[in-house]
């Protein structure tokens, strides 16, 4: 069969599932997917109906990690925050092409152990409602719009992390401003706030980690204790943290390419916003944004560190787009450069 056949099957089936969607709303009320989610929610009834299926259950599978009360709400930002920078996807539920709202809540969580509905009118529903946005801790998802039609993970101090759209990225937001208000919140995890939770995370939960984290760089080492703290955080050796500043810059503060990259961790505009540094030529936001970027091509990339290191360069899309480091002299001698730092250090 012709792609282009394909294509075109696809689309009419799209088309009459939304008409089918229409039909139900009509008689039954205001519950058809909307948004991202709607590519998917066929899917999602069939792996329901299919007998010994548990995905899109909201269920927590028997023996996984996710059991109440093994994971925190730090957990959960811990491992949000490793898709930062990730690409919106409509209908996207792979970090390595790209994310939707629900897909993003939903591979979190899974990476918990903790099985979500795929579409976010169905997460709305999971655990336990929680009564006000003052009320909500970290961990807790957020819901938009009625009936629903977007989710996003709780950060606290009224921040959250979210795929907003096409053409942006996953990153932190302000919930004020994201332009309406939250219409739901619902409560995953049995437990409260538990800061002890991030490393079990970090060092079991993410594939770019293997072990124990690293022991950090010495304090010779320009901004080490940012460095250090980072890697804590996000998990990414603070060794490649700080081979990839000074390989960008120098560490220096004030660098400028003539492409418009700012900073110690040279982050493009773009980037820098989508990362949630305002500044990017402060050294304390540059290093943790450019560690959690760090974070985002590791995982992207299945912990493959020249993999990581060719998408902080050249981009992921090139990386996906030759099936490794791309045939750039540029990039090839990066990669084989910030490698050689990180053995050294």
């Amino acid at each position: 069969m012709s792609l282009g056949l394909e294509t075109a099957m696809i689309t009419d089936i799209t088309a009459r599932i939304q008409q089918i969607q229409g039909t139900l709303s009509a008689l039954s009320g205001p519950t058809a997917t909307t948004g991202g989610d709607t590519a998917t929610a066929f899917a999602t009834a069939l792996r329901a109906a299919t007998p010994g299926s548990t995905a899109g259950s909201g269920v927590i599978l028997p023996g996984s990690s996710g059991a109440t009360g093994s994971a925190a709400g730090s957990d959960v930002i811990t491992d949000a925050r490793k898709y930062l920078g990730t690409p919106y996807v409509w209908g996207g539920t792979n970090p390595a092409t790209g994310l939707d709202c629900s897909g993003f809540t939903q591979q979190v969580y899974g990476d918990l152990g903790i099985d979500l509905p795929r579409v976010s009118r169905d997460q709305a529903n999971v655990g336990t409602p929680v009564s006000s946005l003052s009320d909500a801790q970290a961990g807790d998802l957020l819901f938009f719009g009625s009936p629903v039609h977007h989710v996003a993970i709780y950060e606290g101090n009224g921040m959250m992390i979210e795929a907003p759209h096409t053409g942006d990225v996953v990153k932190e937001i302000k919930v004020a401003d994201f332009g309406e208000p939250v219409s739901g919140i619902r409560r995953v995890l049995g437990s409260s706030l538990d800061t002890s939770g991030a490393a079990r995370v970090a060092t079991s939960a993410n594939p770019m980690v293997t072990g124990a984290p690293s022991a950090g760089v010495s304090g010779d080492t320009p901004y080490a204790s940012v460095i250090n703290a980072a890697a804590a955080r996000t998990g990414v050796p603070a060794s490649l943290i700080a081979a990839v500043a000074k390989q960008e810059s120098g560490f220096n503060a004030k660098a400028v390419s003539g492409a418009g990259a700012q900073g110690i961790m040279q982050l493009m505009p773009a980037t820098a916003k989508g990362l949630g540094v305002s500044n990017p030529l402060d050294p304390v936001q540059s290093i943790n944004g450019g560690a959690n970027y760090l974070a985002s091509m590791l995982k992207k990339f299945n912990g493959d560190t020249s993999l990581a290191l060719a998408g902080y360069n050249a981009g992921p899309g090139a990386v996906l787009k030759y099936g490794g480091v791309p045939p750039y002299a540029e990039t090839q001698n990066y990669v084989r450069n910030v490698l050689a730092l990180t053995e050294a250090s």
